[in-house]
């Protein structure tokens, strides 16, 4: 059975990455109260497969450098950040934004995608 290791928290640089990329969806006020919602979340685990599911993403290829670097840190059991999310709607078809930790997902699923991640969820303002 594949294990992987997580730390306890996200890297503190996960949340300006996860800003960066909001920034191309929403105005900087919004991205700043998504992105302190996300420091205050508390950590819960969901599985890859349903994180890719809810996000709306396709598996990026294990080939992908980011993916495989990832892959080569779950074999050697290096510690991974939780992921970062944005909660979807899905009475409004909206989807779950993966804010940080995209590739970090899709490792995971090359590695079994009902492995669960710890993840902090944040809600649209």
């Amino acid at each position: 059975m594949i294990s992987v290791t997580w730390k306890d928290h996200p890297d503190e640089h996960d949340y300006p990455a996860a800003a960066d990329y909001l920034e191309l969806l929403a105005e900087p006020g919004i991205v700043d109260a998504v992105v302190a919602d996300l420091r205050d979340a508390p950590i819960v685990h969901k599985k890859a497969k349903d994180i890719l599911r809810a996000a709306g993403l396709d598996l990026v290829g294990a080939e992908n450098p980011y993916v495989r670097r990832d892959l080569i840190k779950i074999n050697n059991g290096k510690t991974l950040s939780p992921i970062l999310l944005v909660r979807g709607d899905f009475r409004t078809g909206v989807p779950m934004v993966i804010a940080d930790g995209y590739h970090r997902v899709c490792a995971v699923h090359w590695a079994d995608e009902n492995i669960a991640i710890p993840a902090k969820i944040a809600a649209l303002p």
